[in-house]
């Protein structure tokens, strides 16, 4: 059983999306037309645009937008040129944190990321300071009390990796990068809906915050996914459910 409240994080990271979804279709459209770009038009072939297409339709972008971004990868639309680049470093109490950016300007980006770091008591480190410690998955997440039995049969006969149950109840499915999109749908054709479902970037081991470190970590992660450049922000903070109450007061 996983240890950290995997539940309490999910929810604070749905209410700041919903707080920014102008940004997040910027950050989809981004996503579709690099994994375009880098694998190919067709999503069939494509595992990451099969994903990134999945992602964009859960957020209720439509199909057109979704068909202009996979043309300006494939390069049948004009549009800037977008690079993929990651910055890693460590927030308060030594958190890592592994930041996936795209961007048009590099030194715009750097200036932008380090300077969240810094104002949030964090440090910028250099490449491979952090990353050893995140490895990239699918994750497919049910909501606390779900049927266990179910999801784990289904899971693992779909070719998941693993399925874990998390303190809070809530359960997690994880597979691999190139099976995520076959795994989901066998999972939905099945009757069990995730309530979040991506690939990601999973810690190895987590470090558990109090509260005034918490705020500090995640006033950090705010700061850099409000980065019109940052599209995924990756961290082993454990932070509690009572903590992410006590901060909802404040």
């Amino acid at each position: 059983m996983a240890g950290h409240s995997k539940w309490a994080n999910i929810q604070h990271r749905k209410n700041a999306q919903d707080a920014k979804r102008g940004k997040i279709f910027t950050k989809l459209i981004r996503e579709i037309t690099v994994a375009s770009r880098m694998g190919g038009a067709e999503a069939i072939n494509n595992p990451r645009l099969r994903a990134a297409i999945a992602t964009a339709l859960s957020h209720n972008m439509s199909r057109d937008t979704i068909e202009r971004a996979i043309k300006k990868g494939a390069g049948e639309l004009d549009g800037a040129h977008v690079e993929e680049i990651t910055y890693e470093g460590y927030g308060a109490s030594g958190v890592a944190v592994y930041v996936e950016c795209m961007t048009d300007n590099r030194n715009r980006t750097v200036s932008e990321v380090r300077h969240a770091f810094t104002k949030c008591g964090g440090n910028l480190g250099t490449d491979g300071s952090v990353a050893y410690l995140f490895r990239k998955c699918g994750q497919l997440i049910f909501p606390p009390d779900s049927n266990e039995d179910a999801i784990m049969e289904l899971a693992l006969d779909a070719g998941a990796d693993d399925v874990q149950i998390n303190e809070d109840r809530s359960i997690e499915v994880i597979t691999t990068q190139d099976n995520f999109s076959d795994v989901k749908d066998i999972m939905q054709k099945g009757g069990l809906e995730p309530v979040q479902a991506e690939i990601t970037m999973l810690a190895a081991n987590y470090i558990a915050l109090d509260k005034e470190t918490a705020e500090k970590v995640l006033k950090m992660i705010d700061m850099l996914e409000d980065l019109d450049d940052v599209q995924h922000v990756y961290h082993n903070a454990e932070i509690s459910a009572d903590i992410y109450e006590q901060l909802a007061k404040n």
